[in-house]
């Protein structure tokens, strides 16, 4: 246990906190940017700042050193030099310690409503002392200029530093009265969080809420390695549209590839360039209106015996629930956003599998040009339709037949001897012996009406050629040339070529 005399310094402020170690990176080479870069950048972090809507700045160690307190773990941290077994050369008490530039002009654009709020990691308190209201900060890792009653939750400044960190009871009693007007009777304990204490709800409600809503997160002197606090800085980025993030701090940081813009060089200069470019001033640190001196004098506000500093239960509660539909928004544009990936993916799919039939479909068209061409086919026999019609309308053969658009006739389950002639009467049926009997005494109509019953048992169907099949050897294509006699009153319709099966062509 450190003793109370030790923890009022600032460097000894690690040494009253439980072991722990993993403390992070360490010691980190720092990088500066030249002079025409850090101008370049200024105007533009100026710029923004002119039209941003809701800024948020998250602070660490680096505002602070300029005070005389060490960071952690910078070239010359507290945890890298203990690393080495090592002391800071900087040793500046918590009470002689005052507000740096950066503080004084943050404080003074939240006055003025240029910053929303601030989250910071540091538990110095020069926030509190530089005139920042409570309402406009959250301390996530705590304060050391404060007590908190573990009855009431009351929060009240000190007029000294704690001389004990790690939430310990520091000897005192809640100030705070109840509603019945009695005391709280609540006992006082310091707010410095160890490692892995549970975070201040309202502050980190807050720091949420703000963090989801600001359209400009300016990082200042933290390299961002603990969290959630490392991450609260990104939700610009992540939650609106839009929203950028720029990094002030001369290590590299965690976050620096999401980063929109990066400055390297000290805090207070980039302020004091920023607040020219804003034709702001940045106030002097002023002793008398410091709560933790006004504190040590006893000047509290109105009737109190304390000054305030519990953050607002319910403001919090209010923002968290504009945070959860912010969220919620967010989900949902997530959700539509992947949804509509997904239709992308089918509809590219689907375009790819048009695409192969497509092209499927066009090789099979190309495939029996190329058979109608080289005279081949599906059955492996093609006939010249129009030399056919020709050669049977010379040779007087059509014999009334009504059929139009054909590439060749193709009978099934036939038996002809012969395809170039007539055959013989013995070998018809009887109905088409009466045919041919009535057709050679010159009595069309009377062969017509005979025929019509030997049609009705025949059938057409659409295929490509006209094919008489037989179980002998029909010959040279040539002798599909002739006619093929069939009844005039056979009903066919346009294809491209007519079949007829199950026929009894005996």
């Amino acid at each position: 246990f450190t003793s109370t005399r030790d923890l009022r310094m600032s460097c000894s402020y690690a040494e009253g906190l439980s072991e722990y170690h993993d403390k992070g990176k360490l010691g980190l080479p720092e990088k500066f940017d030249n002079q025409k870069e850090i101008d370049a950048k200024v105007n533009l972090l100026a710029e923004w700042i002119s039209k941003a809507k809701h800024i948020v700045v998250h602070t660490g160690a680096g505002i602070s050193t300029s005070a005389g307190i060490p960071d952690f773990r910078g070239p010359k941290g507290v945890w890298t030099l203990e690393k080495k077994g090592e002391k800071p050369e900087m040793n500046v008490s918590w009470d002689d310690a005052q507000p740096t530039k950066t503080h004084m002009a943050l404080a003074k654009l939240v006055e003025v409503d240029k910053v929303k709020f601030i989250v910071t990691q540091n538990i110095d308190g020069l926030h509190l002392r530089s005139g920042i209201p409570r309402s406009s900060i959250a301390e996530l890792h705590g304060n050391m200029f404060v007590d908190q009653c573990d009855k009431c939750h009351k929060m009240f400044v000190r007029d000294s530093p704690a001389p004990t960190v790690g939430q310990k009871y520091v000897g005192g009693d809640c100030p705070a009265t109840r509603n019945n007007g009695r005391n709280c009777r609540g006992k006082l304990k310091d707010f410095v969080l160890d490692w892995e204490a549970e975070l201040p709800d309202s502050d980190l409600s807050l720091s949420d809420t703000h963090s989801m809503m600001a359209d400009l997160s300016i990082v200042m002197g933290s390299t961002l390695q603990i969290i959630p606090a490392g991450n609260l800085p990104t939700y610009s980025k992540k939650y609106q549209e839009g929203g950028k993030l720029v990094i002030c701090n001369l290590q590299p940081t965690k976050q620096d590839k999401k980063a929109d813009l990066s400055i390297h060089t000290y805090v207070d200069d980039v302020m004091e360039m920023v607040m020219k470019k804003l034709g702001l001033e940045i106030p002097e640190y002023d002793k008398g209106s410091d709560p933790v001196r006004l504190t040590r004098l006893r000047q509290f506000p109105g009737d109190e015996l304390f000054i305030d500093w519990t953050q607002d239960e319910e403001n919090a509660k209010d923002l968290k629930k504009i945070g959860d539909l912010i969220h919620d928004e967010y989900l949902k544009k997530r959700r539509e956003e992947k949804k509509r990936k997904s239709s992308l993916d089918l509809l590219d799919k689907g375009d790819i599998k048009t695409s192969k039939m497509q092209k499927k479909v066009e090789d099979e068209v190309k495939e029996e040009k190329l058979d109608i061409e080289n005279g081949n086919s599906e059955n492996g026999l093609l006939l010249n339709t129009s030399n056919a019609a020709e050669e049977a309308t010379e040779n007087g053969e059509k014999s009334g037949r009504s059929c139009r658009k054909t590439d060749a006739y193709y009978c099934e389950d036939e038996d002809i001897d012969t395809i170039g002639s007539k055959p013989d009467k013995g070998e018809l049926s009887v109905a088409m012996q009466d045919a041919y009997k009535y057709e050679e005494n010159g009595d069309s109509d009377d062969a017509a009406d005979n025929v019509e019953e030997f049609s009705s048992v025949r059938s057409c169907k659409k295929t490509d050629s006209y094919q008489f099949e037989t179980e002998i050897d029909i010959g040279s294509k040539k002798s599909f040339s002739e006619t093929c006699y069939t009844p005039s009153s056979r009903n066919c319709k346009k294809t491209d070529s007519y079949e007829f099966e199950d026929e009894d062509f005996s």
